[in-house]
């Protein structure tokens, strides 16, 4: 089966729409049709970009069912230990998180609509593409 890790942006775009190509993704995951990788790092960003204010305001989702959703993803997803280190993304050394995940998850793909990954187009293996890309390969 494939694995994939989803940037966080990913992963809140389809929360907030569940009917465009985030949300199919979320629900593909769900449906089992790929595994998920992450990593507490990214497990944070997420609960924080959630939490933030006018994110917040369009979810509607209660503190409570914010934790209950990341809790969830901690346990269903692929949960990698987060030791890897890498130094890739001078621009934004905070997407270099997306990579040592992928790299110790051994997952295929990244999943995201971050630039900065995007112009890697791969790293050792794993391929970085968008949304609309990522959905066509697992329909």
């Amino acid at each position: 089966m494939i694995r994939a890790v989803l940037d966080a942006n990913v992963v809140v775009s389809g929360i907030l729409s569940q009917k465009g190509i985030p949300g199919t993704i979320l629900r593909a995951w769900r449906e089992e049709r790929f595994e998920l990788v992450t990593t507490e790092a990214i497990l944070e960003e997420i609960t924080r970009v959630l939490r933030h204010p006018k994110i917040a305001k369009r979810h509607e989702w209660s503190e409570k069912h914010i934790a209950a959703f990341v809790e969830d993803l901690r346990h269903l997803a692929i949960l990698t230990p987060g030791e890897l280190r890498l130094a890739v993304v001078r621009e934004d050394p905070s997407d270099d998180r997306y990579l040592e995940c992928a790299l110790e998850g051994e997952a295929e793909y990244i999943v995201t609509g971050d630039r900065h990954l995007l112009e890697l187009g791969q790293l050792r293996g794993t391929e970085i593409v968008k949304p609309t890309a990522f959905l066509q390969l697992i329909h």
